[in-house]
This record gives structure tokens, sequence and C-alpha cells, in this order.
């Protein structure tokens, strides 16, 4: 049984507005608890008591920290069942001993030490997860974590180019298998070092020295010669190249993928580095790339902010969406180009801020776009928080179920409609107009009753 076999009391369980007895309620069914689970702040005491007395195993992982009293993590403490007692520090730990990262907070409260002592605890999947977690550690800790005696420690030390590798270091770590391909994407090379890495026959090597932002003229020219879709493509991307070496390194690519080169599709497809460069150049260089024919240059050229008014004209009307919508972020874009690029083509919705956030969007428009044909434009008209009821009508009558569910979350709905939600045959949609903090009290009791609670 899931949580969507019940939608409406995993919803409910949610909902920043049901009150402390409907969760106490809610606690005695899974469902229920599910959503509790997911609801944000502290618990009161009382529906901790609850969730406890009807725990089924996996309620009690999210009892911990500022979730809970001080009571109540007492309470939990000295609990009578160890699956209740250590359910988040044998969670925590069973994290850590599979290699899952977990933040540096949730580290200390498990194994009861600052991180100062758990990065050099007898564990070394335990020093390897505060590797991964903590982030702004001083480099006298990073040091000590890149002498670790276990690999795998070291690995983790060196994942983020931040703390980084002291200079010292450097030749240390890029002899060490452990970490060099790590360390290769960042730390700057010398000459020595770079052939060294470069005689290893090992690709995901090359890829990543490949990848080096600091790489010199000699060194690019040097990778132009190597077989391999990935380096071919971040050496096009080097500030190095010039415009017809950098045309026939895509074309080798190109004509790779066309002949069915997964490794060619992925070079060309995902954007393992860009040109990040471009963006620190002075404007004279980074106008000659206004015509460059190679989408990712573009894109980074449209992420700057100081360019003159024909550049964005023409940014704005590029070809390739992924440019427009770039240059559409930048503080001076027109009501009316923001307006037409959302109204043609949406938004993209897991970047923030989005597009119809930007100040000079013409939020009084939003409401239009409810008879847009695309169901994604259409379901942007309920950014706007005052959006009619004939509208959001109109939307919760969509084939599409995420247009149903942007009507059951949305501020301006009404108990009507919201009572109609509630019954949508997608459980999904049921589960969010649950969670609508409108809804009554007398209606959360209602279906509290109706499913024996």
């Amino acid at each position: 049984m899931t949580s969507l076999d019940h939608p409406q009391l995993s919803g409910l369980g949610r909902n920043p507005s049901s009150p402390h007895d409907v969760l106490v309620r809610l606690a005695a069914h899974r469902a229920g608890r599910h959503g509790i689970s997911q609801r944000r702040g502290r618990l009161e005491d009382a529906v901790v008591g609850a969730l406890l007395k009807h725990d089924d195993g996996d309620t009690a992982v999210g009892l911990h920290g500022d979730r809970i009293s001080p009571e109540m993590r007492r309470r939990i403490a000295e609990h009578p069942d160890p699956a209740i007692r250590n359910a988040f520090t044998d969670f925590v730990r069973h994290m850590v001993d599979r290699k899952v990262p977990i933040g540096i907070d949730d580290l200390e409260e498990a194994y009861g030490q600052p991180r100062t002592m758990l990065a050099s605890a007898p564990s070394p999947s335990l020093r390897a997860a505060v590797a991964r977690a903590w982030y702004d550690r001083p480099l006298v800790v990073q040091v000590e974590l890149l002498a670790d005696p276990d690999p795998q420690v070291r690995a983790a030390a060196t994942e983020r180019k931040i703390p980084g590798v002291p200079p010292e270091w450097r030749e240390r770590c890029l002899a060490d298998p452990a970490v060099r391909i790590n360390v290769a994407r960042y730390v700057p090379l010398t000459s020595e070092q770079f052939a060294q890495l470069m005689r290893q026959e090992e690709a995901e090597l090359h890829q990543a020295v490949a990848c080096n932002p600091h790489l010199s003229a000699e060194m690019v020219a040097q990778l132009l010669g190597v077989d391999d879709p990935l380096v071919r493509v971040a050496a096009a991307q080097s500030r190095h190249v010039d415009a017809e070496t950098r045309d026939r390194l895509y074309a080798l690519v190109e004509a790779e993928r066309a002949d069915g080169s997964i490794e060619a599709k992925v070079a060309l497809s995902w954007n393992f580095v860009e040109p990040d460069w471009l963006r620190e150049a002075p404007l004279d260089e980074r106008m000659t790339y206004l015509d460059c024919q190679h989408t990712t240059f573009r894109r980074v050229l449209a992420s700057c902010h100081d360019l003159p008014e024909e550049a964005w004209r023409r940014l704005d009307n590029d070809p390739e969406l992924a440019v427009r919508r770039a240059a559409a972020r930048r503080p001076g874009t027109p009501p009316e180009v923001l307006e037409r690029l959302v109204r043609a083509h949406g938004d993209v919705l897991h970047i923030r801020p989005l597009l119809v956030d930007h100040p000079n969007f013409p939020r009084d428009v939003l409401r239009t776009f409810v008879d847009e044909p695309s169901p994604d434009v259409r379901y942007l008209a309920l950014q706007d928080p005052e959006l009619p009821l004939p509208c959001l009508q109109q939307l919760a009558g969509a084939s599409e179920p995420f247009l149903r569910r942007g009507v059951a979350r949305h501020p301006n709905i009404t108990d009507v409609l919201l009572e109609h939600l509630l019954g949508d045959p997608d459980p999904e949609v049921a589960d969010d107009a649950a969670a609508n903090s409108a809804l009554r009290p007398t209606q959360m009791y209602r279906i509290l009753t109706a499913a024996g609670l």
C-alpha cells in the first residue's frame, strides 16, 4: 500500500493548515504518516506521540533534531524499542555504509560528535562521508583527508575543486590513482604533469585533463590528435583554439554521432563543460562569438549582462531556444521579449527564478495564457495568485493531470472547486487538493471520518 492509495490522507498530512488534532488522527494511517513526514517545521508533542504509537518502522527516522521538542528527543532516546530509539542513527549509518551523500549536520547528530572529530573517525566510510558533506572545511582538515590511508577518503576529499588541493600536494595527488582523475579536472598543471597524465592509457583521465580550465595553448595543441569525442569537444571549447580548428573538431564529432557513436552523442548533448572563460573575456573578443555556429558559445555569451543593444536584439532572435532563454534572464529584458518567449515556449520550471518572475515580465498577461494551445504555457497562468475562478475552472477541466494539480494547489481556489478536485481520479491531484491550505476544517474532518479515523 502506498500513500497514493489514500491520497487525501497524505495531502492532509502535508497541509500546513491542518490542526494538530487532525494530525493526531492521521497518524493512525500509513498514508497520513507519510504526509506528516513531509511537513515543514516542528511537530507538536501530541503529534509526535501519536506517530510513535503507530510507528511502522519508517516514521521514527524523521523524528530528530529541531523537528521535535527536546522533551520528545529525550523520550525517543529512552524508548524501549530499539527500532524507534535508533531509527535515525541506523538510517544515517546505513547511508554512510552505502556511500550515499548525507548532510554534515545529520552526521553530527547521528554520531554524537562534532565534524572536526568525525573527520578523523576510525571508520573510513564515515571519514569519506564527512569529506563529501563538509564543504567549507578548513585547509588543515583537507590536508588530513588528502593524506588519509584509505583511497575512498582521498577520493571523496577531491571530488570538488573547493576546498581544493594545496600547491605542495598537487604532485602527490596527481600520482595517486585514487584521486588523479578528480584532481586533473581543476588544478593548474605543469608541462611535465600534463605529459605524465597523457601518457597514461586511461580515457577518463584524458577527458578530465581536457576539461581543465588552466591548460596552456601548448597543452591544448597536444589534445587535438586524441581520438575521443569528449576530449575533442572540450578542446574545441578552449580559448586557445582558433575558429577553423574548432569547426574541424566539432565536425569530426558530428560525423561520429551520425555514424551512431554514443560517446559522440553524449559529448555534443551533455554540457559537462562550457567555455566559461568567455564571460571574462574583453567585450570586443566576446562579440566575435555572436555569429559562432556552435550554440554553447552563443549561450554563454547570452549569460553576460554588459552587451550592446544590437547584440541583445540578435540573441533575442537566435535560432536556438536555449540561447534566447539565456538572453532573457538579463536584468533589462524588455517585457514584450519575455512575453513572446514564454507564450511561444513556456518556461523551464526547474530553473529558478522563472522567466515569469522576471521583474520586467508583464504579470497582467498571465491569465491570458489559459487559452494557449500548449498545456505547458497554460500551466503558467497559474502563476497568477489571483487567477479568476472561470480560468481555474477551465484548467480544472483539462485532460492533463499536471494542470489539474496546479489548480488544486492554487491559493485562489473555491470550496466547490476544491471539493471537486478532492475526488479527482488522478491520486496526485486529490493529494494536492487535500494539501491546499484553503481546505476548511469541516472538509478535513469529513475526510477523516470517511476513512474511519
